[in-house]
């Protein structure tokens, strides 16, 4: 057996683990946060409604959902595991994309490789076992791209508009494949005209397809963008709400502030990071190295995510040798300037997490494959002898796997899925160790009456497991129970008569997080809560910071 046949054996075997870990970590019930507020609650509240409905409190509601329509069949038939696999499915559905595409401009082994080096990437495992949508925004964004670079190859038109169907199920899918319209739109021309060997006359045909590729992938959306239009005026609410005039109050006026605030740019993430975690000049214009190098989950002082260092490194290698071939080197540029012009973008928002460059990865890791393909060159050109060239290409390889390696171990630590698979732990035991609110809900699910209202107070719209009627409050919601207690000649007879107008009789409270607020707040608001916990709310059940009470006025 040669070694070439070696490598790909334990690329295969690598990847067959990979995939067993995968679905090992992805069994244990959904505990992430945007699972909980977006995407499974809406769809529960679909289901309970029997139809798509509109939801003005909670902003989500108007986000794209492609891959959560899928998730409300999964709920339907009884499992919010389900929606995991799901979602792990385009994870997938890329890893297939790239190795089509890496063993037609490479070789088997790079394509194994590359698949390998994809699914290991700490935030594609994050992904993978988690409900939330990214992985279909990848999965369509990588489509789009790499079907375009097949229409340049054929020319067919059936290609470019598959390229705009793929954008366009991508918008569908989250609202960040906007973007990635804006930038394909504006690379379609420049790469046909990049692809023709006679420059002559081909701007009309260039500025034609880019407007087909367009329409395409706009009329794929438009389900969505409809919606939204005849809900609230404006297609992409609640993104740039300013540019869309609508007579009626808006969801944006009623909405709890669920929208996140884009701060201003590249200037806001300076002055944000030099504020609140002290960093320095050196450390502020190295963050986009950064990123490659720091991300840790759970702490957006660290990016909110991991990457792998070598998606930074590798990617410049691939730059070293001019490939010979036209087609390979228009690829390699327009991989480069897509990750470049979507990371840019993400930067300027001011909101600097590695989930929201995801988008980009699918394009590092081909352009990873070219460099330890020219590394490879190199080393067959300098060193000579084979156990050097060996030894040079097997070290950044077994490098890039030791650091995702490392990852998936702390994955384990965290899910713990074999507390649950095992029995060790309950559904219940298992989610009350992942959630402490969770207890306090499944009091209310099965002791409150069916038709009992609950408002919840700083549990951050996770609502997915909370089976009585509820709405949530938080500062920045004016018709609030916490704005009601600010306004002037407020009393405790007033606040338990609009609760009573909104049909709320129970309270479910995160303590610490409303005590820390009220500390902020005059003598008067102190006093005025202090009166209505005292007088007119009854505890009824509590776990750690999260607290049940019903409201008697």
């Amino acid at each position: 057996m040669n070694a070439h046949k070696v490598l790909l054996f334990g690329l295969r075997f690598l990847l067959i683990v990979l995939v067993s870990i995968f679905i090992v970590l992805a069994c244990t019930p959904p505990f992430s946060r945007d699972a909980l507020i977006h995407h499974l609650q809406i769809p529960k509240l679909y289901l309970q409604h029997g139809s798509i409905y509109e939801i003005p409190e909670l902003v989500f509601s108007y986000y794209p959902m492609n891959l959560d329509l899928l998730y409300m069949g999964a709920l339907r038939l009884g499992s919010d595991i389900l929606p995991k696999y799901i979602h792990m499915v385009f994870a997938f559905a890329t890893a297939l994309l790239l190795y089509r595409h890496l063993r037609r401009r490479l070789s088997s082994h790079y394509a194994w490789l590359g698949v390998l080096f994809f699914l290991s990437i700490p935030v594609i495992i994050k992904l993978s076992i988690t409900v939330y949508v990214d992985l279909g925004l990848v999965f369509f964004s990588t489509a789009a791209l790499l079907l375009l670079f097949r229409w340049l190859e054929t020319k067919r038109l059936r290609d470019l508009l598959l390229a705009g169907i793929s954008c366009g199920l991508g918008i569908g899918t989250k609202y960040n494949g906007l973007l990635v319209l804006f930038i394909l739109t504006f690379m379609v021309p420049i790469l046909f005209i990049r692809s023709q060997k006679q420059r002559e006359k081909v701007t009309a045909p260039a500025i034609k397809a880019a407007v087909l590729f367009c329409f395409a992938a706009l009329l794929t959306a438009s389900p969505w963008l409809i919606r939204n239009a005849v809900w609230t005026g404006n297609p992409v609410y609640p993104l740039y709400n300013g540019l869309f005039q609508h007579s009626s109050s808006s969801p944006t006026e009623q909405a709890d502030g669920g929208e996140e605030k884009i701060s201003g740019g590249v200037r806001g993430v300076f002055a944000t990071r030099y504020v609140l975690y002290k960093e320095g000049i050196w450390q502020l214009l190295l963050l986009p190295v950064r990123i490659f190098f720091q991300g840790q989950d759970g702490d957006p002082r660290y990016f909110d995510g991991r990457l792998n260092p070598f998606l930074f490194l590798l990617p410049l290698l691939a730059f070293v040798r001019r490939p010979t071939e036209r087609q390979i080197r228009l690829e390699q540029i327009a991989l480069a300037a897509f990750s470049l012009l979507y990371f840019l973008y993400a930067f300027n928002t001011g909101v600097l997490r590695i989930r929201y460059l995801v988008p980009m990865v699918p394009f590092l890791v081909i352009l990873s494959m070219y460099g330890l393909r020219n590394l490879e060159l190199l080393a067959e050109q300098y060193l000579k002898k084979p156990p050097l060239v060996t030894a040079t290409c097997l070290l950044p390889i077994a490098l890039l796997l030791m650091w995702n390696g490392s990852y998936i171990w702390q994955q384990f630590q965290e899910v713990e899925p074999f507390s649950y698979i095992t029995g060790r732990l309950s559904r219940d035991e298992y989610l009350t160790k992942q959630l402490p609110e969770y207890p306090v809900m499944q009091y209310a699910n099965k002791h409150l009456p069916a038709s009992a209202k609950v408002l919840c107070i700083f549990l951050g719209w996770k609502g997915y497991y909370l089976d009585r009627p509820h709405s949530f409050d938080s500062y920045g919601n004016k018709d609030s129970l916490l704005a009601w207690l600010e306004q002037p000649g407020m009393t405790t007879e007033k606040i338990g008569q609009r609760l009573n107008e909104k049909g709320i009789s129970y309270l479910l409270i995160r303590r610490d997080l409303l005590y820390q607020q009220l500390q902020q707040k005059d003598s008067r608001i102190q006093q005025l809560w202090v009166e209505i916990e005292q007088q007119h709310l009854r505890p009824l059940n509590s776990h750690l910071e999260y607290s049940l009470y019903q409201a008697v006025f």
